[in-house]
């Protein structure tokens, strides 16, 4: 896949190591003199380790890596690193707003029965906001303890079937409550616009996301995310609603690419608007 990760400029680099206690997550080592990036998958991209190099051999670029596991740097850290290393990388994520990445570090820390060590990291969600880290995708949950959408909440003469803020998939939250053992709606973006009635007809009842696979950027990432749903968040359907135009298509693919990359399976239901508003097909 195609994705950020930092790069050395070996020219510069003079093998100091300053770099290496700078990335928790232990991407980096000396060889031979000089940092290397000991493997793909261990680094974010994020670039912690660029303001410890004094030399300004560190930087980063977009490129074909093997895609960063966090699950991997987490198994790494509690065998070689320890306490104070994975507070780093935890603190790390959080300040970074890749709430994904923290919340599979906790969940994998749990299942190992290792409590965080970072007090003010909750196992379910973080008060950090997610994605650009605005107040508009703060995480708020709709639903009435937990389960049913609060009576009451409307839009125009139209009961809203929203369970969750924020909705668009670059913003979610894969372990938000709001997805654990839920049935998925991910839509294009044009869809609720196409359909007067799309909350009783598609929304009641499911979680939801929105995506445009033509426009939106970062569409690995998004395969990550759905893979976290369905692995994690432990998902029990996904029901895909695009439009008729050819572009729509590539959301299909994207819930495609992750189910191929997931260890579980589940079903998916797709369905065609057509650009009037008529539901053109199901299957």
């Amino acid at each position: 896949m195609k994705r950020e990760i930092i790069t050395i400029d070996q020219t510069k680099c003079d093998g100091c190591g300053d770099c290496v206690p700078g990335c928790p997550e232990g991407a980096l080592q000396i060889i031979d003199g000089r940092a290397r990036l000991v493997g793909d998958l261990f680094c974010d991209g994020l670039g912690a380790c660029i303001g410890t190099c004094q030399k300004g051999a560190i930087s980063v670029e977009e490129r074909d890596a093997e895609p960063y596991d966090e699950r991997r740097v987490m198994e790494e850290m509690i065998v070689k690193g320890g306490t104070n290393v994975i507070a780093a990388h935890l603190e790390h994520l959080k300040a970074h707003g890749e709430e994904e990445y923290l919340q599979q570090a906790l969940v994998y820390l749990k299942e190992k029965g290792i409590e965080s060590p970072i007090n003010d990291v909750q196992g379910n969600q973080s008060s950090e906001h997610e994605g650009c880290g605005c107040a508009g995708s703060v995480l708020m949950d709709f639903r009435k303890n937990g389960n049913d959408v609060e009576q009451g909440e409307s839009t125009g003469q139209q009961k809203s079937e929203l369970t969750q803020w924020p909705i668009q998939l670059h913003l979610v939250t894969p372990l938000a409550p709001c997805y654990r053992d839920s049935d998925l709606l991910l839509a294009a973006d044009c869809t609720a616009f196409a359909i007067g009635a799309f909350h009783p007809a598609f929304m009641r009842g499911k979680s939801i996301a929105i995506a445009c696979p033509k426009l939106d950027s970062g569409i690995d990432r998004y395969v990550e995310k759905l893979k976290s749903m369905i692995e994690l968040a432990n998902i029990n359907t996904i029901t895909v609603v695009i439009m008729e135009v050819p572009c729509c298509g590539g959301l299909v693919s994207i819930v495609n690419q992750a189910l191929d990359k997931a260890s579980r399976d589940v079903p998916v239901t797709k369905i065609v608007i057509g650009v009037r508003g008529d539901v053109l097909g199901e299957r």
